[in-house]
């Protein structure tokens, strides 16, 4: 079965898989989540840990806070997908971050727990466009700020996090320290063509006769025709099963399962995130084949980049690309070199010590690090 990703398609057809079997019980996993909710638990008197629904563009939308000092400097994690949370994998990479930031991972609209709380989902299917995300991710900023006296947030946006992280600090750049896009998203239908040509590439390299068979059938890709649904799963299946998910790996696992073992969801939770999907990928799709960030030629606020050697799913050289001519008070690019598109998975050590180089001294008023 083709695994969830920003591949829309891709996720889309883990979704449509979901839906056919239903939501199973896992049950049996409940002593294990225990462990790691109490793993988890945050003891420090200084610390935070709160998990809540509050109202951000006219519904629910589901917030978790996660710190050991309210005092240290917040980010405020825009996740993938779209629909693809980060809070019930979060348990895998985040808690080394938490001794140095508060991190608030947010259910968009359509996503998770956010998803579970909509009825009916069909409410809000008039709502999912770009400026909606983006205009709710301003309202959890400020939200945010004032519910626990911040003046400002980190931004930091992964994959589809990344098109609405961007350009929520493009219109409203006072809410925010600095941006950090991980496998950051610049031109659509450049990243498509990139992470095909590698695919097939890496088919001819291993003589995969069916992949080349299959990839053939949509070239050129994507040349003049539209991205479609059907012509994306085929351009993203193979590039993700030769590593441009996850460095190295033919699958993501860890990932995709990883939520069976949360703590923070129940069996109905996990099964929204496949629902959340299949609700929002084909409503948000001709928006998302038009991202296009390249005539952005200067940023307000300090930027950094994370980018993944090995990442095939939004691939870096467009970002890299961006990056060099892009002006802003301060900009840096990171290279995660044992990576693709899942760094804060892949590299959760390089992820925190990159966000202590180069991103806290920007909330803290010290001077960021150079290389």
């Amino acid at each position: 079965m083709i695994k969830r990703s920003f591949a829309v398609a891709a996720l889309m057809a883990a979704s449509l898989a979901a839906a056919a079997q239903g939501c199973p019980d896992r049950s049996s996993y409940e002593p294990s989540r225990e462990i790691i909710a109490d793993m988890q638990r945050i003891v420090a008197p200084t610390g935070v840990q709160e998990s809540y629904k509050t109202r951000i563009g006219g519904i629910d939308q589901w917030l978790n806070v996660r710190g050991q000092d309210r005092d240290n400097p917040m980010i405020l994690f825009v996740h993938g997908g779209p629909a693809s949370p980060i809070t019930p994998t979060m348990w895998e990479f985040q808690r080394p971050m938490e001794e140095y930031f508060t991190v608030v991972n947010w259910d968009q609209r359509g996503a998770g727990k956010t998803f579970n709380e909509t009825t009916p989902p069909e409410s809000i299917s008039d709502t999912i466009h770009i400026q909606r995300y983006v205009d709710d991710a301003i309202e959890v900023a400020q939200y945010l700020r004032q519910r626990y006296h911040k003046k400002k947030l980190i931004l930091v946006g992964h994959s589809w996090g990344t098109i609405v992280g961007m350009n929520a600090a493009l219109q409203r750049p006072d809410l925010f320290h600095a941006y950090v896009g991980i496998g950051q998203a610049i031109n659509i239908r450049d990243n498509e063509r990139i992470s095909y040509d590698y695919g097939v590439e890496q088919a001819k390299a291993h003589k995969n006769e069916e992949a080349l068979r299959e990839l053939a059938s949509i070239a050129p890709y994507p040349g003049n025709q539209p991205i479609t649904r059907e012509r994306i799963i085929i351009a993203r299946k193979w590039p993700q099963f030769y590593g441009g998910l996850t460095a190295y790996r033919d699958d993501s696992t860890y990932f995709y399962r990883g939520p069976r073992l949360s703590p923070d969801y129940n069996d109905l939770d996990r099964c929204a995130i496949d629902e959340g999907n299949l609700f929002s990928l084909g409503r948000i799709l001709p928006e998302f084949v038009d991202v296009d960030f390249k005539g952005v030629h200067e940023f307000p606020i300090p930027v950094v980049m994370f980018m993944g050697r090995h990442d095939y799913t939004t691939p870096s050289q467009p970002t890299e690309a961006w990056l060099r001519q892009v002006k802003a008070p301060y900009k840096q690019g990171v290279w995660f070199e044992r990576s693709a598109h899942m760094m804060p998975w892949e590299e959760p050590g390089k992820t925190l010590t990159s966000l202590l180089q180069y991103v806290r001294p920007l909330a803290t008023g010290e001077a960021a690090k150079t290389p």
